[in-house]
């Protein structure tokens, strides 16, 4: 939609420009014919006027993802710009020639047609092709998966706490990118599902192990949109030391209530859920969901309240919605003895409602502790951009597990307490200075739930970003010494241990973070900022791979990272700089490495330090005779040894 809106106000105001200034030649240029007639001349400027009313709008309304309202007015204004100028060129034509050839009509309306919505259309199927790219499909997905396009889940459940038991329909709505007929759905056992239903009819499907293999009665036609319901039940996996292992979690709170939620990043919702359970395909249209409780317990989920309803029999349905994409995991309810509070946020797009849930007899402390989180939201908007989901509000909500970046309603178990769990990860001072839980969980609603990576073996790309900005948020607040020392601190966790992609290694979140300082060094922080904020208005809500990330740093920095990204991200090796010193000269390069790898490198000569540019290849630079000391800035996660001639 942005693009759209771009594209539309530019040629927009070009040509209501022209239609200001010069109607007679733009119209004798556009459609061979004058328009002496004073009343038709009027009538163009108005139209070139309405052109470029149109075009302010649409220019101020481009960053805003829900402008749909502002295409609807775009179209009215379109249609009513040609009436007019149909009507200019009619009366003209109809009214003043004394020859009237049907044919010349046809082609000047025609004409007519083509001149108004011709920017409109090659500005849709421009947003078409760019709204198409927000999910790369990985190559090695199965065509029960690739045919078809998740659209919304409207998901309708009821736990049973005494029976530790749920049961519940999800109405999944998609559309066809190709034709297809059979499809496939997780739902991991013991879970199961008794029924689904098309069209007002149960259709057949296939139980193999956790999957289902859905058969059409016929084909569904590519571009057709449409919603099959699937009822299940049972009695879901229990997660025994959330979120460290998955599924429904059953507890109490301290006053022996009911407490309950669920963790499923990694074995993804499917745990409970009957879904498409693949990390590139989320619901353009977000979800609805409904959960139906004891009244005497609330149930929150993601996005906004849209009603609570008394059942009349001892029990609520609460329905909530979020209407921007979202990845499985991060569908949860959350159920329990709540009370909540609001704020209002002023940021980069304007107001965002920030709400509050906690266990009823935590309020007092957590209002307090949780302050922390508008310094967080500030920090983050001034690093990567707005918060991606103003739409659908931030909220932070008590959990019964220590957290989860669960999009816009973040699971906060960290007691209202700095550090982790009063814990220190990064061996400083500076990791008890804020809570770890708060900042980090926040962090992947940019890195994690708006960029989201495609694959399972792609998710550095949440970790390694959202740990780095543990590091941003601490400069932003004590300084950039502090965030240096946190920095390093977190540098002692890596394993090395198993190449990044691919893998579950936790050297995605501290060999990640090491590697995105590094490039901050290379390019500075000017461009290092200008960076992340690219990377989240580009990749906005989209699902992504390591290959996108590299192309846009690439492109934005106009510096070929490949070879840093190979070695840091495929391999375990730590790159090595070999040095000797012979005669006037320093004598360098790279070793323990890819080959080909060249990395720029601050080392300190002569007291200050400078980059150098080693490769894989023996260098030499001019050193002063009584200097043999080589240092390197610790800023960079490298080795060094010194080498023989």
């Amino acid at each position: 939609m942005k693009l759209l809106l771009t594209v539309t106000a530019l040629l927009e105001v070009a040509t209501g420009l022209g239609l200001v200034i010069l109607p007679s030649l733009v119209i004798s240029i556009l459609l061979g014919t004058s328009l002496a007639d004073s009343s038709a001349l009027i009538i163009c400027r108005l139209t070139g006027r309405a052109l470029i009313t149109i075009a302010i709008a649409c220019w101020f309304s481009r960053r805003d993802v829900q402008s749909s309202a502002m295409a609807k007015v775009m179209l009215g204004y379109n249609f009513f710009c040609i009436i007019l100028l149909l009507y200019a060129v009619l009366k003209q034509q109809i009214f003043q020639s004394p020859v009237f050839h049907e044919i010349n009509v046809r082609k000047k309306t025609l004409t007519c047609l083509f001149i108004i919505f011709s920017p409109l259309i090659f500005a849709q199927t421009i947003a078409k092709k760019h709204t198409a790219s927000k999910e790369t499909i990985p190559d090695n997905t199965i065509p029960a998966y690739r045919w078809w396009n998740l659209l919304r889940y409207k998901i309708d459940i009821a736990p049973d706490y005494s029976a530790r038991f749920i049961s519940g329909t999800n109405s999944i709505e998609f559309s066809a990118l190709q034709k297809g007929k059979v499809m496939q759905i997780e739902l991991q056992e013991p879970m199961v599902i008794t029924k689904i239903i098309w069209r007002n009819s149960a259709i057949a499907f296939k139980k193999q192990n956790n999957t289902y293999i859905i058969t059409f009665p016929k084909i569904v036609p590519k571009g057709k949109t449409e919603t099959i319901t699937a009822s299940f039940k049972g009695h879901p996996q229990v997660a025994l030391n959330p979120p460290f292992d998955n599924g429904w979690i059953w507890t109490t709170d301290k006053k022996g209530r009911p407490w309950m939620s669920i963790a499923c990043e990694g074995s993804g919702a499917s745990i409970w859920l009957p879904c498409k359970q693949v990390l590139y395909d989320e619901p353009d249209s977000g979800t609805v969901f409904s959960i139906t409780v004891s009244d005497t317990l609330t149930a929150i989920a993601n996005g906004r309240l849209q009603r609570k309803k008394d059942n009349h029999n001892g029990t609520s349905t609460y329905t909530w919605q979020v209407i921007n994409p979202i990845n499985d995991y991060s569908i949860i309810p959350y159920i329990g003895k709540y009370v909540t509070w609001h704020e209002n946020f002023a940021g980069m797009k304007g107001q965002l409602d920030c709400d509050y849930w906690v266990l009823d007899y935590n309020v007092g402390k957590a209002q307090k502790h949780l302050m922390q989180a508008d310094t967080m939201l500030r920090c983050f908007e001034y690093w990567m951009g707005a918060y991606p989901f103003y739409e659908d509000g931030y909220k932070l909500i008590e959990a019964p597990m220590p957290g989860m970046e669960h999009q816009s309603a973040i699971a906060y178990g960290n007691s209202f307490e700095n550090g982790y769990s009063g814990k220190n990860l990064s061996g400083t001072i500076w990791g008890l200075k804020w809570d770890f839980v708060l900042i980090h969980e926040s962090g992947h609603e940019w890195f994690g739930n708006s960029i989201t990576a495609n694959d399972n073996g792609e998710t550095w790309i949440h970790e390694g970003f959202t740990k780095y900005l543990e590091s941003l948020y601490t400069e932003y607040v004590f300084g950039k010494e502090a965030a240096t020392e946190y920095t390093f601190g977190n540098w002692k966790r890596i394993k090395n241990d198993d190449v990044i992609i691919g893998s579950n290694t936790s050297d995605r979140y501290y060999k990640g973070s090491a590697m995105l300082h590094m490039i901050r060094q290379i390019i500075g922080d000017s461009a290092f900022k200008g960076w992340f904020r690219e990377l989240n208005q580009v990749f906005y809500h989209h699902t992504v791979n390591t290959a996108q990330i590299l192309s846009l740093l690439n492109n934005y920095t106009k510096v070929n990272f490949a070879k840093i990204f190979e070695q840091y991200l495929h391999t375990t090796q730590v790159p090595v700089l070999e040095y000797y010193f012979q005669d006037s000269f320093l004598n360098y390069r790279w070793s323990d490495c890819v080959e080909g790898f060249a990395m720029p490198l601050k080392v300190s000569l002569e007291n200050r330090y400078n980059l150098i540019y080693p490769t894989t290849i023996w260098q030499k630079l001019v050193v002063n005779d009584t200097n043999k000391t080589l240092l390197i800035d610790r800023n960079f996660y490298v080795d060094k040894k010194t080498a023989k001639d």
